[in-house]
């Protein structure tokens, strides 16, 4: 990585994961680092940009999942011989039950997927930081050579 000057991050996902303490920014360790140092802060800089990204899917495709389902449960209360449609980008295209029921299925079993694997994305993240989080502390000097507490917990 390139000793390049990056803007101090205000992070609200990480935090609320327990990967920083309240108060507490990576930036705040910045002083005069040695060159490993800066390194792995940067880096400890680009898990933070990937955890606050791997939450906002995850929670985007949270809220899609629950809107599925319901939709989904809301299909079971509608006539089988009813006229329906399904948005197709702009336009609305006549469907049958038994073809919106199928879409929605798979759909809730594709955002099911995908959840859980942003889930597990999301622990892999977390486990990285506490990681470089402990090597850099090690590397200036123990615990409290880093200005960084302790992960905490999720």
């Amino acid at each position: 990585m390139s000793g390049s000057n990056r803007p101090a991050l205000s992070v609200q996902h990480p935090r609320k994961l327990g990967f920083i303490p309240s108060g507490h920014k990576i930036n705040d360790m910045q002083g005069n680092l040695p060159p490993e140092a800066q390194e792995k802060r940067e880096e400890l800089q680009d898990l933070q940009e990937t955890a606050q990204q791997v939450a906002a899917q995850k929670q985007q495709a949270e809220t899609t999942l629950e809107e599925s389902e319901t939709a989904l449960d809301e299909l079971e209360s509608v006539d089988e011989d009813a006229t329906m449609y399904r948005e197709v980008g702009e336009l609305l295209v006549k469907t049958d039950y038994a073809e919106a029921q199928e879409d929605l299925e798979e759909k809730v079993e594709s955002l099911q997927v995908r959840v859980d694997t942003l889930g597990k994305q999301e622990e892999r993240v977390q486990s990285q930081f506490e990681e470089l989080q402990e090597e850099l502390q090690q590397m200036l000097g123990g615990a409290g050579g880093g200005g960084l507490g302790p992960a905490g917990g999720a």
